[in-house]
């Protein structure tokens, strides 16, 4: 990624390992990247409502940590994308592994009793996310990072592909769904980092208005937030399905995809 403009602003000159396409305080004195700042919402504001109808629901914790991970990841991308401080760059890139471990987690555990708690995969979690941050505290290389990630996310594609394609078919849309709006981003993310000059130049010729369609990194955020709640979703149907609850996918608002699951479980 092409260095950004050297503007500085509230936060000072940036001390984190990356610094992306998106021009620094371009918008504002107050926010270094505004564009990739804002495009956190999605991560925080639709998780929060989850892990609240979750807990409603009375199912179980680790579908509430789920969402309260993915939320705590779009504050730490908030944080780090406000400041580009390498504190809050870790704030960002650590919970990514920590959240990932729980979805992990939950779509490997579906298919056993209710209130079960698997220790050993809890523990092998544990070790490799507590490895993963310690080794990137001491070498500060965001490859590393990007590809323990990218393992993690493997295992999770694996897994959903298995169970819609062998276990509960009729589960296939809202998997190939989610994993394919997480694509979409992870692609925009690529192209934001490969051709970040010539989005640049494209945003100085732009109408007004329109170079923020080009802020791909923004978009990432946006997609992969999507894609990656959509995930829980498509794990927590698959969890209530097993448990013999009635669980429906609905669109509050005729927008937003909710699981909506009835307290009564079926005969």
């Amino acid at each position: 990624m092409a260095p950004s403009a050297r503007r500085l602003g509230l936060w000072g000159p940036p001390t984190s390992t990356l610094d992306w396409c998106e021009e620094n305080y371009e918008v504002t004195f107050y926010v270094a990247e505004f564009w990739n700042t804002v495009s956190n919402l999605i991560m925080i504001l639709p998780p929060l409502f989850g892990a609240l109808q979750t807990f409603r629901s009375g199912l179980e914790f680790r579908y509430i940590f789920s969402f309260l991970g993915l939320a705590a990841v779009g504050v730490g991308s908030w944080g780090f994308h406000m400041t580009l401080l390498y504190e809050m760059q870790l704030l960002d890139e650590l919970p990514m592994i920590y959240s990932t471990c729980v979805f992990v987690y939950c779509l490997y555990e579906c298919f056993k009793p209710e209130k079960t708690v698997g220790l050993f995969p809890i523990a092998l979690l544990f070790i490799f996310s507590m490895s993963v941050s310690l080794v990137y505290l001491q070498w500060k290389e965001p490859v590393f990072h990007q590809v323990m990630y990218g393992a993690l996310v493997a295992c999770l594609v694996m897994r959903s592909i298995f169970i819609v394609t062998w276990v509960y078919p009729w589960l296939r849309p809202l998997c190939y769904a989610s994993l394919a709006i997480f694509l979409l981003g992870f692609l925009l993310w690529n192209i934001d980092n490969i051709f970040c000059e010539q989005l640049r130049a494209s945003r100085r010729v732009l109408p007004p208005g329109f170079g923020v369609l080009t802020q791909f990194h923004a978009w990432w955020h946006i997609f992969t937030g999507l894609g990656s709640y959509l995930h829980i979703l498509l794990s927590l149907q698959i969890r209530s399905t097993y448990l013999k609850y009635r669980a429906k996918v609905k669109f509050l608002c005729g927008v937003w995809p909710t699981l909506h699951i009835e307290p009564q479980r079926t005969s």
